[in-house]
């Protein structure tokens, strides 16, 4: 018979027990060791013990070892399992990878404002980002086109508690678009952009079903000559309404055009 040995680990360095929690498809969690963050793709059986396999907002894939107290959910030390079958439901995610609020109604909206270049723009940020966007009080507007940018800002009067962000299409250096943005100097308002022609451009092209973006003529409406290039009907509402469809979630997009989005929604809702 063995003899009871008492655990004489000082209450200091003894490691405080952490959570479990079942690693479902599409939860995001940050591995400790690495900082890599991504969500669940998949958990899987190796000779070295479970596995996850976690995906990026970039869509790279890394494969770690579900160790105990390996990961960070939310910003807490957490212990990824192997979800059971049956067992309790993961939470629900929006379109943009957050976690969804339930039954949470629409904050009133900021006196902030997300201003984009055009309906397609708005419709996109919509698309993924308007369940947070409405948790937040965002409003998201457009403009047409960003030659009266300047003019904009100044009619709007930004300030401390009603900051402005503004998306614009083929901000790249020494673009008409990227002269017109060094124009607006304002410590209250932030002008970031993608470098695509057109917001199309920043949706995945296997999320649309084709292999690439066709390359159009300079000198030619670059709509038209994607849905030419493409085999398309010459109607470039219903291309985009097609292309729309096929957005699901934030997966669907390209990083260039993620990381700006979330830029905007966090400069907006800063405490004044």
């Amino acid at each position: 018979m063995r003899s009871y040995q008492p655990d004489l680990t000082p209450p200091w360095k003894r490691s405080a027990p952490v959570p479990e929690v079942p690693a479902e498809p599409d939860l995001v969690v940050e591995e400790v060791s690495t900082g890599f963050c991504g969500a669940v793709i998949r958990c899987e059986k190796t000779a070295q013990g479970p596995a996850v396999t976690l995906e990026d907002r970039f869509g790279k894939h890394r494969v770690f070892r579900m160790e105990p107290r390996g990961f960070l959910l939310e910003g807490a030390v957490v212990t990824l399992v192997r979800p059971s079958a049956g067992g309790p439901a993961r939470p629900a995610r929006t379109a943009s990878g957050s976690v969804a609020v339930p039954g949470a109604r629409a904050r009133v909206a900021r006196a902030g404002r997300i201003y984009v270049e055009g309906r397609h723009d708005a419709e996109l940020v919509e698309r993924v980002w308007g369940d947070d966007l409405r948790i937040e009080g965002v409003v998201v507007e457009y403009l047409e086109g960003v030659d009266d940018l300047p003019a904009v800002v100044r009619d709007f009067a930004p300030g401390p508690d009603a900051r402005l962000g503004v998306l614009v299409d083929h901000l790249v250096p020494g673009s008409k678009e990227s002269r017109i943005a060094a124009q607006v100097t304002d410590a209250h308002v932030l002008v970031v952009g993608h470098p695509y022609i057109d917001v199309w451009e920043a949706v995945k092209p296997s999320s649309v079903g084709i292999r690439a973006w066709p390359s159009v003529p300079r000198g030619q409406d670059w709509k038209t000559g994607v849905c030419e290039a493409l085999g398309w009907p010459e109607n470039t509402g219903a291309a985009w309404q097609h292309i729309l469809s096929r957005v699901r979630s934030y997966k669907d997009l390209e990083p260039a055009l993620l990381g700006r989005v979330e830029e905007l929604i966090d400069f907006v809702t800063l405490p004044a």
